[in-house]
């Protein structure tokens, strides 16, 4: 009976020493000012994040959030045009090549007056005349060759621009009045090149007509080369035979500047 007493009692002094050791508060300083700064910086990182992201949204907002795209869009946009009709019917070849382009130029040579074969012609010819035929010739071979040329790229050009390029320019246009905001920034450099590559492919076109264009002031600076050396010749020949006359041969040129100055269309 007494084992059994001082069990008990020995059993409560050993609970009454443990509940009363958990009442005990352990405080460390340090820990709590670590504790403290770490939830300041998680606080400011998630504010830094927020921000973050209310601006990307900001920025990838697009403006058919404000406005309609559609009135950058052209309602009506001019066609390429072809050439032909019934009123045309000595032409129509000639029509067909600058739509869709003819490399060999045998619609230009069907509608062109042929020259007559030369060479049996040259051969009688003296140097100086045989020198001023074949220039003139020269200059019809030119001429045949340039315009050839110009016909078929006109051609291919109206011809790309009907089939391909007005195609792919309302593609591009289709996307960018596109109002849906799922388009990531990446579908929108998409469209930027889109419309650098066909802006390039138009400036080559542009390059082209313009070297045409040269071509053709090119000839027509030699054709009036040819007219000028011409007329320069004339004047030195009478110039020659002036003075191979002598004195007397002046009187060909005599008044011929003052008849220049005073000169008056009629």
């Amino acid at each position: 009976m007494r084992r059994r007493i001082t069990a008990v009692l020995v059993g409560g002094l050993v609970l009454g020493s443990l509940g009363s050791a958990s009442a005990f508060v352990v405080s460390d300083p340090l820990t709590t000012a670590r504790n403290a700064v770490t939830a300041v910086l998680k606080s400011q990182i998630v504010e830094t994040l927020i921000e973050q992201q209310n601006r990307l949204r900001r920025m990838a907002r697009r403006l058919s959030a404000h406005t309609n795209l559609d009135k950058y869009s052209l309602p009506d946009p001019p066609k390429w045009r072809t050439h032909g009709s019934d009123d045309f019917q000595f032409s129509q070849a000639y029509n067909d090549a600058l739509i869709f382009g003819d490399a060999e130029g045998t619609a230009y040579l069907g509608i062109s007056r042929s020259v007559a074969p030369a060479s049996e012609a040259l051969s009688r010819l003296s140097p100086r005349a045989r020198e001023a035929v074949i220039a003139q010739l020269a200059t019809l071979n030119l001429t045949d060759a340039t315009v050839i040329a110009g016909t078929h790229q006109s051609g291919q050009l109206r011809l790309s621009g009907r089939k391909h390029e007005l195609q792919a320019i309302e593609a591009l246009e289709a996307h960018v009045v596109d109002p849906s905001h799922e388009q990531s920034a990446t579908a929108v450099l998409d469209k930027i090149s889109g419309a650098v590559l066909i802006g390039t492919r138009q400036k080559q076109a542009r390059v082209q007509l313009l070297t045409g264009i040269v071509e053709q002031l090119l000839i027509e600076s030699k054709r009036a080369r040819d007219t000028e050396t011409v007329a320069l010749n004339m004047q030195l020949n009478r110039l020659r035979a002036a003075a191979d006359w002598g004195e007397g041969g002046g009187s060909m040129l005599t008044g011929a500047s003052h008849h220049l100055r005073t000169w008056r269309q009629p």
